[in-house]
């Protein structure tokens, strides 16, 4: 079903080690809003949606979404890579350490694990079209947040190209919510018709 190429969606680079940023990028990586909870959520929802359409959005918006978790999870990787760990410990990260030394887990920025209780599928095409609106903005203004914290350049550039993915994504299901909500239009007009 996919072709995986090897190289990130955009190129990651960093100008300095910053273990505190590292510790803060892990919301987007297995936080509740973050890009593991989106690209798994969109890609259960296309197996309800009637739309063809729209199932196909889905498909590559949830596929896209692992591509930002490769970006993000090089993010991480790169801030920290060279840390000691009593440099882990004097950022937050030492309970992180302890468990998984310098490799990413699936956790917050708080380290609170990565739950599939964050993953929200209604079955309901128009409820879940909402709701993926919603998870886009807020994974858009988190984006923002990150860009607020961060004082380096490269960082703050791959930030500011996944915020600007996460708009782009909520225009399309916006577009979808729409689409389906004149197909609906369209049927029950359709049914009104046939039952006169």
């Amino acid at each position: 079903m996919w072709i995986y190429e090897k190289t990130l969606e955009i190129p990651v680079r960093v100008s300095k080690p910053d273990l505190q940023m590292a510790k803060f990028l892990l919301t987007q990586y297995g936080g509740p809003d973050g890009e593991l909870s989106s690209a798994l959520r969109y890609l259960n929802q296309r197996y309800t949606m009637p739309n063809k359409r729209i199932k196909a959005l889905l498909t590559d918006i949830g596929t896209e979404e692992l591509g930002h978790m490769e970006v993000i999870a090089t993010l991480v990787y790169k801030l920290v890579k060279d840390a000691t760990p009593m440099q882990m410990r004097e950022a937050g990260l030492g309970a992180h350490y302890a468990d998984h030394d310098k490799a990413l887990f699936y956790a917050d920025a708080n380290g609170v694990p990565w739950t599939a209780a964050y993953i929200q599928t209604k079955g309901d095409p128009i409820a879940d079209l909402a709701d993926n609106i919603a998870t886009e903005e807020k994974a858009r203004a988190t984006y923002q947040w990150l860009i607020n914290l961060t004082d380096d350049p490269d960082v703050s550039q791959v930030l500011k190209y996944l915020r600007g993915r996460e708009i782009v994504h909520s225009q399309r299901f916006r577009e979808a919510l729409f689409m389906l909500e004149e197909e609906n239009r369209a049927s029950k007009a359709q049914k009104e018709d046939d039952d006169l």
